[in-house]
């Protein structure tokens, strides 16, 4: 298994559909995996029941997480190396952050990336020439926008053979 974390965020059916409509144009995962964000990055070496436990025991007690977004940014991926457009929320970002290093507290702290910043974000595209993706945070950006949501379950998936699956939803208080 090759398990993560993600959390879907509810939000209103326009705010979502104008992410949806990006994400189909520009971002390569649209049709493998719905708007979310990561607060676990792959780990494939943890048998499932070990990480389900894990992932319930550290956010235990973790209330819903309401977040804004006013904000379109570029991020280059420090793996593949290809350019990201993120939807970083201003409202929600600590709360969001501080999630993600729980669940990377004990079980789980080996698997934690520290030579890669985490960016508590949505990825709304995706492409090799960075100035594709500028223009698409332009367009973003080019209008003054809020677009809020909340956080209320963690899905935990697998991701193998290019397919995603949820194997549990965890919520949150």
């Amino acid at each position: 298994m090759n398990l993560h974390v993600v959390a879907y965020p509810q939000l209103s059916a326009a705010d979502m559909e104008r992410i949806q409509l990006c994400r189909k144009e520009h971002n390569s995962l649209y049709h493998m995996i719905g708007a979310h964000f990561t607060l676990v990055f792959s780990v494939p070496d943890m048998p499932l029941e070990v990480f389900s436990v894990e992932v319930r025991k550290q956010v235990h007690g973790y209330k819903s997480i309401p977040f804004t977004f006013r904000c379109a940014v570029i991020n280059r991926d420090a793996i593949s190396g290809h350019y990201d457009a993120f939807l970083v929320p201003d409202e929600g970002h600590s709360a969001i952050y501080k999630l993600h290093d729980q669940l990377y507290s004990d079980k789980l702290a080996y698997q934690h990336r520290l030579d890669i910043s985490y960016i508590p974000h949505l990825s709304i595209a995706s492409n090799s020439d960075p100035l594709v993706i500028k223009k698409i945070v332009n367009e973003w950006n080019a209008q003054p926008f809020a677009i809020s949501g909340t956080i209320t379950t963690l899905d935990i998936i697998n991701y193998e053979n290019r397919i995603i699956s949820t194997v549990e939803r965890v919520m949150l208080g």
